[in-house]
């Protein structure tokens, strides 16, 4: 472990993100607002703190990262980014302990959408800004985006981006893997573009339409409202953040592909088609559900079942761990309330910006089931489990099972955690699965017309921790607890 390598690299990237704070600085300029002074503040401790690091501990530079280095550098790398984004929050005054500071900034970067702020529109444009821009950030992952414009890291950047990504096999869409990147942040960003534009079209301002396409795509759900998405009451900005929300759902190499003239790209995919038609199912059951129980006519089951879309659920947005709200789920019938808690364990595909288990573990999981059942009855048989007419090596298979009992371990560890703290039964359950699969809105006094203001502060770290431990696919984060990892 080359610490002072290590640490340099994370001086870089607080330089960056010092940089990167230029652009609410301007936001809150233009507006006039009380935002300016903060960010100011922050920007200067964040350089200078970056500044010193990477002075201080200056190397040759390198063109290998080892595995365990990338762990180190990733896991290390955003927390120190969640301590610096929290700056203008806390010089902002707009919360009255750090830790909320932390669990807003860490919600932000690991695209979970979970808010301590109850007073949306009376913050600065400025920090709103801030909020968004960091979900856009944390989204295709600040890792990413430093392999992309930072030559330095040269081809050792792959360590990086195997940590980062939150794919359980990183799709290398170019030899190198900076090129790779570059591709990525592309097609991210062509969508948000065009989104900002859609939106605009339908009569939402230049300021929301950014903040909404920014925490959209990286399937976050921080809003500019107090009431999210349900203040505009607008079928047309539904259905189009819905369209989003599930092409952030989807592996980005496959929009890619799709770009590149490759039509059926996706219903090629066996993920692809597993995530899509879980969603059909999911929207039909959830409207289904709601017809007759809470709205009398299909139309607004349909609409406000789903996510408040015409001809699709609420249930969307947490599949795709987007965590937007436009009706209050917690007054649907049980059956509805259940589908969507299991919805926040599912997520999204692998290679998106969502969250969760990731499709494609689930569905080799049932594969796996599956050939256990078939050797029972077929002991002689020579069975392997594919994806997309390809076996998949038992080490992968070994790594999935192991990330799902993990994933279900450190469920159950952080609601005990959270409940001993105080908190009831159905909030410390939800709560942390919104977490750690970086989703957002629960059930309690989470709920999707509440926030995580009432949470006590201790619990507010650990929440902090699950998001980070989700976003990192539990492995980056886990791993550093573990003796081995810091032995030669």
């Amino acid at each position: 472990m080359r610490w002072r390598y290590i640490i340099n690299i994370i001086g870089v990237l607080s330089i960056f993100m010092g940089l990167v704070m230029i652009f609410p600085l301007l936001v809150g300029l233009y507006y006039h607002d009380q935002s300016v002074v903060p960010i100011l503040k922050s920007m200067g401790v964040t350089m200078a703190v970056g500044v010193f690091l990477y002075v201080c501990f200056r190397t040759p530079e390198t063109e290998y990262i080892s595995q365990r280095e990338g762990m180190a550098i990733v896991a290390i790398g955003w927390t120190v980014i969640g301590l610096f984004s929290a700056l203008p929050f806390y010089f902002g005054g707009i919360f009255p302990a750090f830790a909320d500071s932390f669990f807003e900034s860490v919600s932000g970067f690991t695209t979970t959408g979970a808010s301590v702020l109850t007073d949306i529109e009376g913050t600065s444009k400025g920090l709103l800004f801030w909020r968004s821009l960091i979900q856009w950030l944390g989204g295709m992952g600040i890792i990413v985006l430093s392999v992309a414009i930072l030559p330095f890291l040269g081809v050792g950047g792959m360590q990086l981006y195997k940590a980062e990504v939150p794919s359980p096999v990183p799709d290398k869409l170019k030899p190198r893997i900076r090129d790779t990147a570059k591709i990525l942040w592309k097609v991210y960003a062509v969508f948000s573009l065009v989104e900002i534009l859609l939106l605009m079209a339908g009569g939402m301002n230049l300021f929301d339409a950014v903040c909404h396409a920014f925490t959209t795509m990286p399937t976050g759900g921080f809003s500019t409202k107090n009431a999210s998405l349900a203040h505009y009451d607008s079928a047309y900005f539904d259905i189009i953040v819905i369209v989003f929300m599930l092409l952030a759902g989807i592996n980005f190499s496959l929009h890619y592909q799709m770009l590149k003239g490759k039509t059926l790209a996706f219903w090629q995919d066996s993920e692809c088609r597993f995530f899509l038609g879980i969603i059909i199912l999911l929207t039909l059951g959830v409207s289904f559900n709601l017809y007759g129980s809470v709205y009398e006519k299909i139309g607004p089951a349909l609409r406000y079942g789903s996510f408040q879309v015409v001809s699709i659920v609420q249930v969307v947005s947490i599949v795709t761990t987007t965590g937007f709200a436009t009706a209050d789920y917690e007054m649907w019938p049980p059956m509805s309330k259940v589908i969507i808690f299991f919805c926040m364990f599912l997520g999204a595909s692998a290679g998106s910006t969502g969250g969760g288990m990731k499709c494609i573990r689930l569905l080799l999981c049932f594969k796996f089931c599956y050939k256990e059942l078939f050797s029972l009855i077929h002991p002689r048989s020579v069975t392997h489990i594919k994806i997309g007419g390809k076996p998949v090596s038992d080490e992968i298979m070994r790594s999935i099972l192991g990330f799902l009992a993990l994933y279900i371990g450190l469920f159950v560890l952080g609601s005990v955690l959270l409940s001993g703290m105080g908190v009831d039964f159905v909030t410390s359950l939800t709560a942390v699965a919104s977490c750690i699969g970086n989703i957002g809105p629960g059930f309690g006094l989470v709920g999707p017309v509440k926030n995580y203001a009432e949470i006590p502060e201790l619990g507010k770290w650990l929440l902090a921790w699950c998001m980070l431990l989700g976003r990192l696919e539990v492995y980056t984060m886990i791993i550093l607890l573990v003796p081995e990892f810091w032995k030669k």
